[in-house]
């Protein structure tokens, strides 16, 4: 077994989470986000990042092969910093290894000691393998947001999920 570490991302990732962007844009099917963040703009957002939010990043002594962020709700009020959304990307070759759930582990933990009660994600309602998967964590379907996503002139709605810590 490959030994794994799970930890907080620094600015000098950010090359090797955007190649991980471009490889799963180019998959046209797991993300609502269609086109790579540049290595600048993930320098950028990690940069922009508040002391409550984070980008857990999983990788062996050579490779960066996924990461789940974490992001505050809404930013413009404090009546919703209970609140936070996450996102999780992997590489194909490192899908179904138990990666996910290390970065899910990691992540509600960093959530929990930063005062998170609730964690969103909104999944592509075709990507039945990751609704299973945070239905398996304990998230629970809310609603279904019709054509919310439109990349190459295809609709698919998300599916919006909600988690308690």
């Amino acid at each position: 077994m490959i030994q794994t570490t799970i930890r907080k991302a620094q600015v000098e990732d950010a090359e090797e989470i955007s190649n991980i962007w471009k490889v799963i844009c180019a998959e046209r099917k797991y993300s609502a986000v269609n086109h790579p963040f540049t290595p600048e703009q993930e320098k950028d957002y990690i940069l922009s990042l508040s002391d409550r939010e984070g980008i857990f990043i999983a990788e062996t002594k050579d490779q960066i092969f996924g990461f789940q962020s974490l992001d505050k709700w809404a930013k413009y009020t404090d009546s919703f910093d209970h609140v936070g959304t996450i996102g999780s990307f992997i590489l194909p070759k490192w899908r179904g290894c138990g990666i996910e759930r290390q970065l899910a582990i990691k992540t509600f933990q960093f959530a929990r000691e930063k005062g998170y009660e609730k964690l969103i994600i909104y999944v592509r309602a075709n990507n039945t393998g990751a609704i299973e998967f945070y239905k398996n964590l304990g998230f629970i379907q809310k609603g279904v947001l019709s054509k919310q996503v439109k990349i190459d002139g295809h609709y698919e709605d998300e599916i919006f999920m909600e988690f308690f810590l």
